[in-house]
């Protein structure tokens, strides 16, 4: 007769079930408790740690689950550094949702193994080879087919032979710890008990999220000179701009122009005729954000020019600014969109001292909100209809951030491999707070960083800091909007010097062009950061064969971009030590550590300066005291380096940097066919 057992009432506080031993304290990486997605693109392995352990000695295992959003679940053993870290990886193989998380739990077989080990008396090793046969028995409950029969023969046999004293404590002890068959029983775990994660979300990208090289152009100022671009015109640049290495090709908005409070040559109040006016003065009686200026083409000429560009491995990037000339037709259909003044007259857009009267920006606080993100929405859907993949929006951070997350969530959801840039020079939290919401790229303050520390620090954040998980940044030496001082007075070695930290820093960079090719350099005026002439306002001639044109110094630097893969990765960036405060030096390696990349920028643009680089031979893979060359793909030269510290030397009017790859083997006369 079976005593019955008595359950205990639960009490407030208690579990449902008190049996789970292990702990999960923490997953990395996180965003924000799981708030928001980390970011990954296809192909990119994610390195998942988890912070796990249980009570007492027993031993714990530990998996990382992951999944595609609708798809099977996959589980990676994690494996245990230190201090109760553990660690795995996967890599997502195309674009779209994913969640990961982990699991654990005391595993009683694993315990019971490591425990038999550390026992040498001969009747404690026979308890405990029972005690195994026992566990071996119940997973031999949970396995199937052949591994089932394998697990109860083994079951059998340690519970027969404990009990037999003709076999010596050391056989029998060895016979428990068989590992092909330790092996076979590890498949079949006891998980009653296990702990598991929340799932943490991870969107996964197209490469060109991680790595990209922007081109932006005005497509009116294509054409011949007098005479207004069109997107034919537009075609006919590609070639050249494939040539120079870009793979996005960024167009302003391309919608028709209002009319109302048009804006005149350098931004003037007063019109003359002929002034075509800002594309970000969006709409008029032609259409709006869904329509195209009739001066420019088409909507078959905008079809051609996307496939055309396709054909050089360009994506066409669109800029879609949420804002309305005064006659866009949404303001006649939809007041209600916009903030009314006591006057009877719109709000036009401001920055003070900056007064945008031709934009007319929408209320996002309006009663038909809702209808407002619907048709906001379907503008993109539009243009992805159309063939784009590639957004820049134009100052996201004035629009409510409840709308992005929900529009760039229902779009990535629908074309996973949609890119989204967000224009947003504005406070440091409310730029990562758009990248959290959605947004694949991001604009930074590399414009405005130009010391050797500025840079340093920057960069270090970037790169280094828990924005990475979700930040990507994208920098611009240059852009319409933006020509910096040190363009206006520092001469072509400003140029070309800022060019290499662009594309070298980061993964992704872009230049508005022609006018940084060209080295256009003249400012509004005194202290103004504006451009003289500038595109936003009139038509431009661009003579693209000028001879001082660093068309040819881009070329170069984006086929090394494209050939080094260390260039195309944010993570790895270290600065180097240099003693010479006008020098930056840094390195860059790809996951596999055979790529490394050693950048050396000369930061005066008119004097040539000189120092020594410290750069040790064990943290490029080379034994201390080897020699090994480093290659220079900005010139072809070819350095010996040896030991921890490296002499350089750059003159801005010869060369602004040196892009070095490390060749750990040096060719001697015996790799030659003569001396065989």
């Amino acid at each position: 007769m079976h005593t019955p057992v008595l359950l205990t009432p639960t009490l407030p506080g208690m579990p449902d079930d008190g049996h789970a031993r292990a702990v999960i304290d923490a997953v990395l990486p996180v965003v924000d408790g799981g708030r928001f997605a980390v970011k990954r693109t296809a192909g990119e392995k994610l390195e998942v740690k988890a912070h796990c352990f249980a009570d007492g000695h027993d031993v714990l295992r530990v998996l990382l689950l992951w999944r595609a959003d609708g798809g099977a679940t996959h589980e990676v053993p994690m494996v245990l550094l230190n201090n109760d870290i553990w660690e795995a990886e996967f890599t997502p193989p195309t674009p779209g949702r994913y969640s990961y998380g982990v699991v654990a739990w005391v595993d009683s077989f694993a315990s019971w193994r490591h425990e038999l080990t550390r026992r040498v008396d001969e009747e404690d090793i026979r308890v405990a080879v029972q005690v195994g046969a026992i566990e071996v028995a119940a997973a031999s409950s949970r396995a199937t087919g052949a591994d089932r029969q394998a697990l109860t023969q083994w079951a059998q046999s340690l519970d027969h032979d404990a009990a037999d004293r003709n076999i010596d404590g050391t056989a029998l002890k060895a016979q428990a710890l068989d590992r092909d068959l330790a092996e076979l029983a590890g498949r079949y775990p006891d998980r009653r008990f296990q702990t598991t994660s929340a799932e943490l979300p991870l969107i996964v990208d197209r490469v060109r999220a991680r790595f990209s090289t922007w081109y932006e152009l005005f497509p009116r100022s294509t054409g011949a000179p007098g005479t207004h671009g069109t997107l034919r015109d537009v075609e006919s640049r590609l070639p050249a701009i494939a040539k120079m290495g870009f793979d996005v090709l960024y167009m302003p908005p391309i919608h028709p122009i209002g009319r109302i409070d048009r804006k005149g040559k350098n931004n003037t109040l007063v019109t003359e005729p002929g002034d075509v006016g800002s594309p970000w003065a969006i709409g008029a009686a032609e259409g709006g954000h869904k329509s195209i200026l009739p001066e420019l083409g088409t909507a078959e000429d905008f079809r051609h020019l996307v496939a055309a560009a396709a054909g050089h491995g360009i994506d066409i990037a669109l800029d879609i600014a949420f804002q309305c000339a005064p006659d866009h037709p949404y303001v006649k259909a939809h007041p209600g969109w916009f903030r009314w003044r006591p006057d009877g007259t719109v709000q036009y857009a401001e920055n003070p001292p900056k007064k945008y009267q031709d934009i007319y920006p929408f209320n996002f606080e309006c009663d038909d909100w809702q209808g407002l993100w619907v048709e906001l929405k379907s503008v993109f859907d539009h243009w992805i209809h159309e063939g784009v993949k590639v957004f820049r929006v134009d100052n996201p951070h004035t629009k409510a951030f409840p709308f992005w997350e929900w529009c760039i969530t229902q779009i990535k959801r629908e074309h996973p491999g949609v890119i989204f840039l967000a224009e947003a020079f504005t406070r440091p939290k409310v730029m990562h707070r758009l990248a959290k919401l959605g947004y694949s790229q991001s604009y930074t303050y590399f414009t405005w960083r130009n010391t050797k520390e500025e840079l340093t620090k920057y960069f270090t954040e970037l790169t280094q800091g828990p924005g990475y998980e979700y930040f990507r940044p994208n920098v611009w030496p240059n852009t319409p909007d933006i020509l910096h001082e040190q363009l206006q007075t520092g001469g072509p070695g400003m140029f070309r010097l800022r060019l290499v930290l662009a594309a070298t820093l980061a993964a992704s960079y872009g230049i508005y062009g022609p006018a940084y090719e060209l080295l256009e350099h003249l400012p509004r005026g005194p202290s103004s950061e504006e451009y003289l002439d500038s595109e936003k306002y009139q038509i431009r001639a661009w003579d693209h064969d000028q001879p001082d044109s660093i068309a040819p110094l881009i070329e170069r630097v984006n086929r090394i971009r494209r050939d080094n893969v260390a260039l195309q990765f944010n993570r790895s960036l270290r600065f180097l030590a240099v003693e010479n405060d006008q020098l930056l030096a840094y390195a860059k390696q790809s996951e596999d550590g055979q790529n490394i990349i050693v950048t050396v920028v000369n930061l005066d643009p008119h004097n040539a300066q000189y120092g020594w680089i410290g750069l040790e031979p064990h943290s490029i893979g080379v034994d201390p005291g080897g020699t090994w060359q480093m290659h220079d793909l900005l010139s072809d030269e070819r350095y010996q380096w040896q030991g921890d510290w490296h002499y350089v030397r750059l003159d801005p009017h010869h060369t602004p940097a040196h892009i070095m790859v490390v060749r750990r083997r040096t060719r001697s006369e015996q790799d030659f066919d003569y001396y065989l």
